[in-house]
């Protein structure tokens, strides 16, 4: 029943919540909430709630990139921020939602890795993002992404002296190129709808997540849903992906 009043609502362009489709719910970004991380942001994204930290660490380079710093993301869904969310080892979903937010980072070169290398092919700093889901009111990929993002422009490099790092130091600010941000468009009943809440997600056909630079470049898109989309879909989103992307931005 709860179901098919969303779509009838969605069919007049109407939601629930009383919402436009392409209007996001109230966002509220802090930044610095974690005393002992290297940087860290907690995004709220109506009743979704994020945190991500940032750690940094020495690592040994990857063989391809032997001069580039190593960036690594995690995701972990509590089990209080969701009846269906249980203890254990990542999921499917927290590790697709891992796998969105580090390739929209990586593929937009938001960071300059070169800047991270200590001994080429030896040294280098690793950025290791890790997300915690609070609670889980939809759109999580969107909330994480900008989470991740918020917390990298807070990040700072520990300084490392004579083989050690030596934490609550710092030499200077992590390198940011760019802001890759994140939006998941949904296709319902033919209609294009975004930051859909936990019960709009329960009646999409399909998404199309899509990460864009601020100079509109796409940087990487993930399709799930169990619907296909078109070409003219997938323009249409990305057209919409990268208008409103630009709303996001300002608020960093």
């Amino acid at each position: 029943m709860r179901a098919s009043y969303i779509l009838k609502l969605i069919e007049k362009n109407e939601r629930i919540d009383g919402r436009r489709l392409d209007e996001f719910r109230p966002i509220s970004i802090e930044k610095d909430i974690i005393e002992k991380a290297e940087g860290s942001a907690r995004v709220k994204l109506g009743k979704t709630d994020v945190i991500a930290g940032i750690k940094m660490e020495i690592e040994t380079p990857f063989p391809d990139t032997p001069n580039e710093g190593v960036l690594k993301t995690n995701a972990e869904f509590a089990p209080i921020a969701h009846p269906e969310f249980v203890p254990g080892p990542p999921s499917e979903d927290a590790t697709e939602l891992a796998r969105v937010v580090d390739r929209g980072i990586r593929e937009s070169k938001s960071i300059d890795l070169e800047k991270l290398c200590l001994v080429e092919g030896e040294k280098v700093w690793g950025i290791f993002i890790d997300i915690h889901i609070i609670n889980h009111d939809g759109n999580l990929i969107d909330a994480s992404a900008l989470a991740s993002l918020a917390a990298l422009t807070t990040a700072k490099i520990p300084k490392y002296e004579d083989g050690k790092i030596v934490r609550g130091e710092y030499v200077g600010k992590l390198p940011l190129l760019h802001m890759p941000i994140n939006i998941t468009v949904y296709k319902i009943l033919g209609k294009y709808v975004l930051d859909l809440n936990r019960e709009e997600e329960d009646v999409a056909d399909a998404w199309l997540s899509i990460a864009v630079r601020e100079d509109g470049y796409v940087c990487s898109m993930q399709k799930g849903g169990n619907k296909g989309l078109s070409l003219k879909n997938v323009d249409d989103m990305i057209d919409l992906a990268a208008q409103k992307s630009k709303e996001l931005r300002k608020l960093l």
